[in-house]
């Protein structure tokens, strides 16, 4: 983008135009950055509770996140995170319009104009975390405000002409309701290789503005009478001293240099591998789309690499989401629940982003439960047809009650019907 314009000049070198230069940035940034999100969170993380007994703290857990735009927030996070290098989830509890508690999530970002802190220990634990951010309050002015979010107290500060007002209040939570998200921009150590290819583009560009339309050559006196652009019958006349096809051609560029060539290929190449991103094309896409899932997390096997290498970091940041918004619900939201919240043990598991083989996961399920290695409840988890398990699990065990009761009606379960019935008759006609 820095390519200045050219000046063209006559012979005598005054001023003619300013010829534009081609400026072709190639997008390859938000498209790294998009397929490392696809591969961590194209698909939503898969909560299971690992605490017996508090099933309702669960449900609370998992009915809260669905209505805190959990799955949303966090891709864009980690959105945002892969371009800025930098990103946060704020929790803010407050009280509702109806009087009751509530809770909502905000995303933290430099692009939005917020500015984040973080104070740690010597090893790594964080202490307290900042918000820096601007209001229009009264009278149409903008005042800066800074929040410090601690364990135990929040200082809410308010920039002023004489000072700072700070404001402080217990945090109800108890826990630091800021998740941070802290990497490195996704298509780094590519970012000269970008460059290249992008010059390489813009300046062939310029030179097919030069040479890509064919030129004319004539001999002079074919110029004194070429035909008008309308004429009807054309005609044109040459001494043919030299022949037609000499007196008048057209000057053709019929391809680029095949080094240029190599080298853009050789470039994209790089860039893609060296990021980890798989070519994602249209006939890559038409070659794989007959292929099996595990077929097809072969042929994604960059993104499928770098998505491990993320979950390193990221496995610690759901488990104190999961930490976070229990204290949330059992310290605030939901009293009652305080000692079950307390128990509960959450679990998460990405999954995959293009999904499993429905048939390949039910039959190995199946062949599990049947061998006596697996549970039925936990075949039900595992099963990739249900999406709340508690639910399912509440139903078939409804429809085994229902099912057991019409059998006793059936066979003989009442003092007036079916074998009861028959046994009273038979001794009443032996008396």
């Amino acid at each position: 983008m820095k390519r200045e314009d050219k000046i063209v000049t006559d012979k005598n070198g005054n001023f003619k135009r300013l010829e534009k230069v081609w400026k072709l940035p190639i997008p390859y940034q938000p498209f790294i950055n998009e397929i490392a999100l696809v591969f961590l969170y194209g698909r939503p993380v898969k909560w299971t509770q690992l605490s017996e007994d508090t099933d309702n703290a669960f449900k609370a857990f998992q009915d809260t996140l669905k209505r805190l735009r959990f799955d949303s927030k966090i891709r864009q996070c980690k959105r945002i995170a892969g371009a800025e290098t930098e990103s946060a989830m704020l929790f803010r509890v407050f009280k509702g319009d109806d009087g009751n508690p509530d809770a909502q999530i905000r995303v933290l970002a430099a692009s939005k104009g917020d500015e984040i802190f973080v104070s740690r220990d010597q090893y790594e634990n964080i202490l307290s975390i900042a918000w820096g951010y601007y209001v229009k309050e009264e009278k149409e002015q903008v005042n800066y405000h800074f929040d410090i979010f601690t364990r135990d107290v929040i200082y809410r500060c308010a920039k002023r002409s004489l000072g700072w007002d700070v404001l402080e209040e217990p945090n109800l939570i108890g826990k630091i309701p800021i998740i941070l998200f802290q990497q490195d921009k996704e298509w780094k150590g590519a970012e000269t290789l970008i460059h290249r290819e992008e010059y390489i583009a813009s300046r062939t560009a310029d030179t097919n503005d030069y040479f890509a339309d064919p030129i004319a050559i004539m001999d002079a006196d074919i110029i004194k009478n070429v035909p008008d652009k309308k004429d009807a019958g054309k005609l044109l006349i040459t001494n043919g001293k030299d022949g037609v096809d000499k007196a008048a051609k057209y000057l053709t560029w019929d391809n680029a240099p095949q080094s240029k060539k190599d080298e853009i290929e050789w470039l994209q190449n790089q860039i893609l591998q060296k990021t980890f991103t798989p070519n994602i094309t249209t006939d890559t896409l038409k070659q794989v789309s007959q292929l099996s899932g595990k077929a097809l997390r072969t042929v994604m096997m960059l993104a499928d690499i770098k998505a491990a290498k993320h979950k390193e970091t990221h496995d610690e940041l759901l488990d104190r989401t999961a930490s976070l918004v229990t204290a949330i619900i059992g310290n605030v939201l939901d009293v009652r629940l305080h000692t079950e919240c307390e128990a509960l043990k959450v679990g998460h598991e990405f999954q995959e982003p293009f999904g499993e083989d429905v048939a390949d996961a039910l039959n190995n399920v199946i062949r599990a439960f049947d061998a006596g290695i697996l549970s039925s409840e936990t075949g039900i988890e595992l099963n990739p047809l249900i999406k709340d398990t508690h639910r399912e699990i509440e139903r078939i065990r409804a429809e085994a009650e229902e099912r057991r009761k019409m059998q006793e009606n059936i066979f003989g379960g009442g003092e007036d019907g079916g074998a009861g019935t028959a046994n009273a008759g038979e001794e009443g006609g032996d008396e």
